[in-house]
């Protein structure tokens, strides 16, 4: 083989090697390009009046929220102890007694307790606070999106006003398109959606740009302080969960958003990551 051709082949192994690289990015990850958005809703809560215009930088989001196959690869390669573990116990939702409390033992793997299902591989993991949401991170190389670049995405980029990333109905033809809570909270659940808590990641219709779970499923740490509470250092959660209800929070809709301390765990929030 004479040098061209030698050359030619390098060049059409190369191209190829590439390609797949492009899909598997692709496949992880969602471009979101760069420009104006408007943040927030004068139609919302207090929390997120008024509406201000910013200038975001392109950049990728993954395309949902981390689930608990992926963070267990992480923790058997860093022998990491989350802080649910460190506290030796953590927040769990009782549908019985319509409440919150502290439930001994429940950490990522068993999210309402040990006494309770495992958690599923496929499904968004939970029971992680914000710092071991930067563990994960920072041993993938990656990072967590601002709330400014989570709400540009879930508008998918460009900006767009609706109610959610898809439109302002929750359900489409008579189909759910994320999973919430139906009916009163925290009274009545009637599970119209077939998911009383998480559900796998991709068991919904992506947004328009192909993001899966912006809206439900759980809530999202993002690495933005939440301004709103002077109080103590919060970050600001994104997204809403399989517990948000119209009447309660509608903390699905695109411009909602809640802040919580940095060392906590819930049982309905859980994280994905970005990057530039």
């Amino acid at each position: 083989m004479n040098l061209n051709l030698k050359l030619i082949s390098l060049m059409l192994i190369l191209f190829v090697i590439s390609s797949c690289e492009n899909t598997i990015l692709d496949e992880a990850f969602v471009f979101v390009p760069k420009g104006l958005v408007d943040i927030g809703s004068e139609d919302g809560l207090a929390s997120e009046k008024p509406v201000k215009r910013y200038s975001v930088n392109s950049f990728y989001l993954a395309t949902h929220p981390v689930t608990v196959i992926e963070f267990r690869e992480f923790i058997n390669a860093t022998n990491y102890v989350t802080e649910a573990e460190k506290f030796g116990d953590s927040g769990v939702f009782s549908f019985e007694k319509q409440q919150w409390y502290l439930q001994e033992g429940a950490y990522w793997e068993y999210p309402a307790g040990l006494q309770k299902d495992k958690a599923v591989d496929n499904h968004p993991v939970t029971q992680v606070s914000w710092n071991d949401a930067i563990a994960y991170t920072i041993w993938k190389g990656e990072r967590l999106p601002t709330a400014i670049e989570w709400e540009h995405a879930a508008r998918n980029g460009s900006n767009s006003r609706t109610k959610y990333p898809w439109g302002d109905n929750i359900k489409v033809n008579n189909q759910h398109k994320a999973n919430v809570w139906q009916g009163e909270f925290p009274f009545i659940n009637t599970n119209e959606d077939g998911f009383m808590m998480t559900s796998s990641v991709k068991q919904f219709p992506s947004s328009p740009i192909g993001l899966y779970d912006m809206a439900g499923n759980v809530w999202e740490w993002t690495d933005s302080e939440y301004e709103e509470d002077n109080s103590a250092l919060m970050k600001t959660i994104k997204g809403g969960s399989f517990l948000c209800d119209p009447d309660f929070c509608h903390g699905y809709r695109v411009s909602a958003r809640m802040g919580t301390t940095p060392d906590t765990s819930l049982m309905h929030t859980g994280f994905r990551t970005a990057k530039n």
